[in-house]
C-alpha cells in the first residue's frame, strides 16, 4: 500500500466503515514500516468536506434552534450537532497526518489514534441518532472546522494552534455545561445514553488536546518560538476575542495549558 493514497481515500470517503478500515490500515503500517513519500508528492487542498455528499451545509446563523431535549426531534438536533463535530474531527486528524509528511512517525501515530477515537465517538452518536429515528444528514450543518483546516493547510504550527488547542480545547469548556443541562432529564433513556457518550468523549478529548499541545510545543522549539505565539495565531485568525462563557481550568491544565495561558483566555483564577 502507498500510505498517502490510503490516507487520501480515507479523508474523501463519506463511508464511516471505510474510514475506520483505512485508518486502522495506516496505524498498522506506521507500526511496521518506514513511511516513504513519492517524489513530487504534493498533498491536495480539498474543495469540500467529505460530509458534503450527504449533509446540507449552511451558514452558522442558519442552523436550526435546538428544541426542548425532552422531544425526540429536539434531542436529535443536539446529538446530530455533536456527531457532526466528531465526524469533522475524523477528517481533521487524518488530514494532519496526510498534509505534513515531514513530521516524525510518532506524530503520525498520535493523530491516527485521534482519528480512530473520533470514529468511535461518531459511531456511538450515530447509533443514538438511529434509536431516535434520525440519521446523520437529517439536519443542516456548518463547515467551520473544514474551513479551519483549509485556512491552516500551509502552516502546521497554525494547524496545531487552531484545531486542537483552540477548537478542541473549547469543547473541553463546553462539554461539562451540556452534560449539566441534560442532568435533570437523565431519566429519559436516550438522554442517559447521551450523557454516558459525552462523558467518554470529554475524557478522551483531554488526551487529544494534550497531543495537540505536545506537537505545538515541539514545533515552537523547532522554529525557535515562544509558546506565546499561540495568542498571535489566534489573533491572526480573528479568534482571540471570541466570547468564552467558561474556561475549564482543570481540563486545560491536564491538556498542557499553563496558568498564564488559561488566565489570558479569561479564567479569573488558576493555581
Amino acid at each position: 500500500m502507498y500510505f498517502y493514497d490510503v490516507l487520501e481515500q480515507a479523508i474523501i470517503s463519506n463511508d464511516i466503515s471505510l474510514k475506520e478500515k483505512l485508518c486502522m490500515q495506516c496505524l498498522a503500517y506506521c507500526n511496521q514500516s518506514e513511511i516513504s513519500v513519492k517524489e513530487g508528492f504534493t498533498p491536495k487542498v480539498f474543495d469540500s468536506p467529505s460530509y458534503a455528499k450527504h449533509c446540507n451545509i449552511v451558514k452558522p446563523s442558519q442552523l436550526p434552534t435546538r428544541k426542548d431535549f425532552e422531544s425526540k426531534e429536539g434531542l436529535a438536533t443536539l446529538v446530530h450537532s455533536i456527531a457532526h463535530i466528531e465526524y469533522s474531527a475524523i477528517d481533521l486528524a487524518l488530514d494532519a497526518v496526510y498534509r505534513y509528511e515531514d513530521m516524525p512517525i510518532s506524530y503520525k501515530v498520535d493523530w491516527l489514534e485521534v482519528a480512530y477515537d473520533e470514529i468511535r465517538h461518531f459511531k456511538m452518536l450515530q447509533e443514538l441518532l438511529h434509536e431516535l429515528r434520525f440519521v446523520y444528514g437529517d439536519f443542516p450543518v456548518h463547515s467551520g472546522l473544514f474551513e479551519a483546516s483549509v485556512n491552516t493547510a500551509g502552516n502546521i504550527l497554525d494547524r496545531m494552534a487552531i484545531v486542537p488547542r483552540y477548537f478542541e480545547a473549547s469543547g473541553l469548556d463546553v462539554s461539562p455545561q451540556i452534560i449539566q443541562r441534560l442532568h435533570n432529564k437523565r431519566k429519559i433513556p436516550e438522554v442517559s445514553k447521551l450523557i454516558k457518550i459525552l462523558d467518554i468523549i470529554y475524557e478522551e478529548e483531554i488526551d487529544h488536546v494534550q497531543k495537540g499541545d505536545k506537537w505545538f510545543s515541539y514545533l515552537c522549539d523547532l522554529e525557535n518560538k515562544n509558546k506565546d505565539v499561540y495568542f498571535e495565531i489566534l489573533a491572526k485568525y480573528d479568534l482571540l476575542d471570541k466570547h468564552r462563557p467558561h474556561v475549564n481550568v482543570e481540563a486545560r491544565k491536564q491538556a498542557g495549558f499553563s496558568c498564564v495561558e488559561i488566565k489570558k483566555l479569561g479564567a479569573k483564577e488558576c493555581v
